[in-house]
């Protein structure tokens, strides 16, 4: 009598499972996908309703919280103080420019305080810091917002000089390190929030000049910044916009200031570029900014979240491009990255590819 067979066996227990109510291998198979299937269903709607539950939740007695916002001129910052000041909250808004500040004042209620205020005059951040100190007393500041920036100035690096990427930075990273290191002591005495407007860009150097590397200057700072003020209970967000049809993205301005830089070049870096790279580029610019989105309420909308929830997120990445393109892209592979951003990138009359 011959040994049975591990498959013999399995023919064997396939055919007594209408007896033994025991059901076949690939029924078991099929039957532990199906289950764990379900087990994975269940756990990521569980996810979702826990992070639904965290993010709704919001503080009370927010009309006795004081929040410093730079930036109020005009785009996110003008629409932030305006939309916190009808939630009844305690609005310090910076503005650059008188005219800015009268017609914020204008809009809003009798609530909203305004300053002057130019990020890059150490001297003007340091006397407005003192001024916060006088109106939020010991109760200190609950939130500031960095939202003060400057856009402009998106060429190749070469056509460049140190003083056009200092310009930028001395706005996008400096000025808000100064800004945020004047108000800190009063961010701890109210265990409060600190908001930084970086950019998609922040994630994935997508341009030349100063912009990228002021946003991703952002991040670090916002970064080292958050795990240093855990142990004071303050907490620090991360505002990610992508493109967003606000002042910023214009077409006019940009241009002139691409024609400025191109017509400053030196000869030796036009003869290598060649005229239709400067045209391509400038060509390219306006994609970006027509596809901006005009859904402007979506960036206040997460800074107000970061100012109001029990639980604020790390970073918030308003905006489709920032959600399908600049995240996703920027957790590539280097070489599969840069084979996506230089794809449709102008080339350079003497190039060698």
């Amino acid at each position: 009598m011959p040994w049975p067979t591990r498959q013999s066996t399995s023919r064997n227990r396939d055919a007594l499972a209408p007896f033994t109510g025991v059901a076949p291998l690939p029924a078991l198979k099929i039957h532990f996908s199906t289950m764990w299937l379900h087990l994975l269903v269940v756990v990521l709607v569980l996810l979702f309703l826990y992070r639904w539950f965290r993010q709704s939740q919001i503080l009370q007695n927010l009309s006795d919280k004081y929040v410093f916002i730079t930036g109020c001129d005009s785009g996110f910052g003008n629409l932030l103080a305006k939309q916190l000041d009808r939630r009844g909250m305690r609005v310090l808004a910076a503005c650059l420019t008188e005219k800015g500040a009268v017609e914020l004042k204008q809009e809003t209620s009798s609530r909203l305080q305004t300053v002057i205020l130019d990020v890059t005059d150490n001297k003007n951040v340091i006397s407005v810091a003192k001024k916060v100190s006088g109106i939020v007393g010991q109760a200190g500041l609950w939130g500031l917002v960095n939202n003060a920036g400057y856009g402009y100035g998106l060429t190749p690096n070469e056509w460049q000089r140190k003083e056009d990427f200092a310009k930028i930075l001395d706005v996008n990273i400096l000025g808000l390190v100064d800004v945020t290191l004047n108000l800190l002591p009063l961010i701890r005495k109210a265990r409060g929030r600190v908001v930084n407007v970086s950019s998609g860009a922040g994630r994935l150097s997508v341009i030349g000049g100063g912009y990228c590397i002021s946003k991703f200057g952002v991040q670090a700072f916002s970064d080292s910044l958050r795990r240093e003020m855990r142990d004071f209970g303050v907490k620090v967000s991360i505002i990610e916009p992508g493109a967003f049809n606000t002042n910023i993205l214009a077409v006019g301005p940009h241009m002139k200031i691409l024609k400025r830089f191109w017509d400053n070049a030196p000869v030796e870096i036009k003869e290598s570029y060649g005229e239709q790279y400067y045209n391509q580029y400038a060509e390219n610019l306006k994609v970006i900014f027509h596809s901006g989105s005009s859904k402007l309420n979506k960036v206040p909308d997460c800074m107000e979240h970061a100012l109001t929830a029990v639980y604020p997120w790390t970073r918030y990445s308003p905006g489709w491009d920032s959600k399908l393109f600049f995240i996703p892209v920027s957790y590539l592979p280097t070489v599969i990255a840069d084979y996506v951003l230089c794809r449709e990138a102008p080339k350079p009359a003497h190039g060698v590819v």
